[in-house]
């Protein structure tokens, strides 16, 4: 991919593995100065092969935590060699030429699973990585402005509240950054950026840097620095720090790349991490395949670790408009050699994003619409933020001191990236979960459009999670944040000229409701003209929502806000809903209240 002139757009045909930043491609989503010490997880054994040779492969080789030595000298033994080594969480990268050393492997003592994480050979750069171009910088005369997608999360309101803490570390896990650029260099953190392409720290001075232009788009929008000039990120006031975790030329991102970006992001601190891409080389990786059930283990094992260290770690959903909660078939997969086209179930998933404890991020166009490009799933995004759609796309750093648009929900993960470090800054004990909590209770509910696919409440659902991030939430701006919660889930037929009534109890809930009680409908219906809408209080008060308006419109998916300050809150309210003409009739299919 190369560099954009100053202030023009990214075209990008973006190598595989992205959470790509070219919303119509089918991809989904996804060091240290010279002489600082190693992460004390990493080891790279003298056994370690001196020299490439054709046919080397890489495998994840599973053991108990804390059992890795034990089971390295049959590593040697079967034909294989030591490339680094988790300890902490029982993993071991190896390398070997033979055909046979995952089959070996399986059997020895110890070893509890073996598998390839490549259908393709090591490159010979593994052995002796070259470090990346350190590009000229260009000068930049343009200032900074409110964009539409700092905007439209009131990015541009919470930087009066506070622009970030710089005691908060933000890891861009991804083609690198270009820590040389004017509206980054303010804020990048080299002591804690490295290398872990081929799945083994490079902590030489420049390893972190930009192999492509993805990873320093990416780190504009978390973190440019509020300077003057160009851009401003979502967290202006926030450190970044570069791992590499993409391999040159290929832009690839394999799993044993992944397992040591998370396992520095652990050992180094990063409060929050930001993943734009999916683990390379298949799309979904599946339980009942030896191979891809190792990949899921050494990564899941790798993200916990850095959960369990105080890392959160934000994921795109992809690119591919797929349903991630009803997977019915990969195409794309294995890309580092030819893909096939395989039947796969939701046991598949795509990694990082769909691993616990990992926030997923779906992308929404200007008008906050998923954009058309999005992967969705009821139950799978977490929330959503601005990537960008057709000629609106999201501008920001590109190396070389140059900016560029690109879209994508690449570019949406790091909006969230940037709002949960701001969470961070203004919470500095908050855990990993607590961040990830507040991301929901602070984003704007957006209800499902009239789109069959779209499964879900207006609260939760699978185009937008639990709604659109919301910055100056998240750092105690004016909106006060929601109280107890309450949701009936259960389907009520509404018949032609009849009254139907859902019920929700509430308790535990002190004193009356508030005068800003919030109630949330999902009605399913072809002519909401034929409807009455009200809420019924404990004590048999109405309080009317909808009164047969909207004529021929589909569905009532809103929220409205109710002054209920005179009701009692604990007690059975109930959604009452009449039809008052034949012919169009629906349900209700879901209805929450939040004090």
């Amino acid at each position: 991919m190369a560099a954009a002139a100053l202030g023009t757009t990214v075209a990008l045909a973006a190598p595989a593995g992205f959470a790509q930043a070219a919303p119509n491609d089918t991809e989904p989503v996804a060091a240290r100065a010279a002489g600082a010490a190693r992460s004390t997880t990493t080891t790279t054994p003298a056994a370690a092969p001196a020299a490439w040779a054709a046919g080397t492969r890489a495998y994840l080789v599973i053991t108990a935590p804390g059992g890795t030595s034990a089971v390295s000298g049959a590593v040697t033994s079967n034909g294989g060699s030591v490339f680094a080594a988790y300890d902490a969480i029982g993993v071991i990268v190896a390398h070997s030429t033979s055909t046979s050393f995952a089959s070996a492997m399986r059997t020895v003592s110890g070893v509890q699973q073996v598998g390839a994480t490549r259908t393709s050979d090591v490159p010979a750069d593994a052995y002796s990585p070259a470090l990346p171009a350190n590009p000229s910088q260009s000068a930049t005369t343009l200032t900074e402005s409110n964009r539409w997608d700092m905007t439209q999360i009131k990015a541009d309101q919470a930087w009066a509240v506070t622009t970030g803490s710089a005691t908060v570390k933000v890891g861009v896990l991804d083609t690198g950054v270009d820590d040389q650029h004017q509206d980054i260099a303010p804020n990048f953190n080299a002591a804690d950026s490295a290398s872990c392409a081929y799945g083994k720290a490079d902590t030489r001075a420049g390893a972190w840097r930009d192999v492509g232009t993805h990873g320093t788009h990416v780190a504009g929008t978390i973190a440019a620095a509020k300077n003057g000039k160009g851009v401003i990120g979502v967290a202006p006031g926030v450190k970044i720090s570069s791992v590499r975790i993409a391999e040159p030329t290929s832009s690839l991102f394999f799993a044993e790349n992944t397992v040591c970006g998370f396992m520095w992001a652990g050992d180094h601190g990063f409060k929050v991490t930001n993943n734009s891409y999916y683990t390379d080389p298949w799309q979904f990786n599946c339980p009942d395949n030896v191979d891809q059930a190792a990949i899921i283990e050494g990564v899941r094992r790798a993200q916990a670790y850095a959960e369990g260290k105080g890392s959160l770690q934000v994921a795109a959903a992809g690119n591919s408009n797929y349903d991630l909660a009803n997977k019915t078939t990969d195409s794309e997969s294995p890309n580092d050699s030819t893909p096939v086209t395989r039947t796969i179930t939701n046991a598949c998933i795509d990694i990082p994003t769909e691993l616990p404890g990992v926030v997923t991020v779906a992308s929404q166009a200007s008008g906050g619409a998923k954009a058309s490009y999005s992967n969705f799933g009821n139950g799978v995004i977490d929330v959503a933020a601005p990537g960008g759609d057709g000629s609106t796309q999201v501008y920001s750093t590109l190396p070389g001191g140059k900016y560029g648009n690109m879209s994508g929900t690449s570019m949406a993960s790091p909006h969230v990236a940037g709002v949960a470090a701001l969470i961070a800054s203004a919470n500095p004990t908050f855990t990993p979960a607590q961040i990830r909590d507040q991301l929901g209770v602070q984003a704007t509910d957006r209800a499902c459009p009239s789109d069959t696919r779209c499964k879900g409440t207006t609260t939760k659902n699978g185009f937008f999670g639990e709604g659109a991030v919301d910055a100056l939430k998240a750092v105690g701006g004016s909106t006060p944040p929601p109280g107890a919660y309450f949701e009936n889930l259960t389907d009520v037929t509404i018949a032609d000229n009849a009254t139907v009534e859902s019920p929700i109890t509430v308790s535990g809930v002190t004193g009356n409701a508030p005068a800003t009680l919030k109630v949330g409908v999902d009605i399913k219906h072809t002519y909401i003209g034929d409807l009455k809408v009200d809420l019924v209080a404990p004590d048999g008060t109405v309080y009317t929502v909808h009164n047969r308006t909207g004529s021929g419109t589909d569905n009532i998916a809103q929220t409205f806000t109710v002054n209920a300050s005179a009701e009692v809150a604990n007690g059975v309210w109930k959604l009452r809903v009449n039809d008052n003409a034949s012919q169009d009739t629906g349900r209700i299919d879901a209805w929450n209240l939040t004090f």
